[in-house]
């Protein structure tokens, strides 16, 4: 359904995984890579969302680097190495250009983000309040120094844990959620009884289920489009 587009970024450039509902237009939504890369997985994240209505940007954000299931330390390897202004810079790039294209019918942005991803959706949402207004976080979240600035966070966030999780303990994003909710913003982070990457259907770590990915999606649908609608 979709297609590789590129974008600018800060002066540079930025390629991503364009998706656009078979309607022409739709509330728009940036999707955010595990640590595998822009996979074909990832890429079937942003058409399942074109196919729910949306207009869906899933940005590259290793630059055609990519790691197989079976590829862990190399996975590892380009997380660890991903330059953080670069990351930043692509997304916002890609946030901006969801923003302004002809088929977004929205208002705001909204961003969801898997593991790695997680974690940069609560970046993003925090770097670009002036536009990114949902967010839907799955199994990632900052942690200590690399927590972004939560004042410019007015993204309504739903939040989605795994239990489980060494990577992004569920007490931390227990207490993340409760201290943002302190700060007056718009914040529920739910912890399941599964594993890290229970949403990823092609079950890279045996922790994917199939039940509560079912039950998710719906909530996920409804959220993004209640707040961009």
């Amino acid at each position: 359904m979709g297609e590789m587009v590129t974008f600018a970024s800060n002066g540079h450039d930025a390629r991503g995984h364009l998706a656009v509902p078979d309607s022409g237009s739709g509330p728009a939504v940036m999707v955010i890579q595990e640590w595998w890369g822009l996979n074909p997985q990832m890429k079937g994240v942003a058409d399942f969302l074109a196919g729910q209505g949306f207009v869906a940007l899933a940005p590259d954000l290793y630059h055609g680097e990519l790691a197989g299931h079976d590829e862990m330390d190399k996975a590892g390897q380009l997380m660890t190495d991903l330059p953080p202004d670069r990351a930043a810079r692509d997304m916002s790039g890609a946030v901006d250009y969801l923003a302004e294209h002809n088929a977004n019918n929205g208002t705001g942005i909204g961003v969801i983000g898997f593991c790695m991803g997680g974690l940069l959706s609560f970046m993003i949402a925090a770097n670009r309040g002036d536009v990114v207004k949902a967010a839907v976080p799955f199994y990632g979240f900052p942690q200590g120094e690399g927590e972004p600035d939560w004042e410019g966070l007015t993204a309504s966030v739903n939040g989605h844990m795994a239990s489980p999780d060494d990577f992004f303990p569920p007490k931390a994003a227990q207490e993340l959620g409760q201290r943002l909710r302190d700060m007056g913003k718009d914040v529920e982070i739910t912890i399941h009884d599964a594993g890290h990457g229970f949403m990823n259907e092609e079950n890279p770590g045996g922790t994917f289920d199939d039940g509560l990915a079912a039950e998710l999606w719906p909530q996920t649908i409804e959220f993004l489009k209640s707040k961009l609608s």
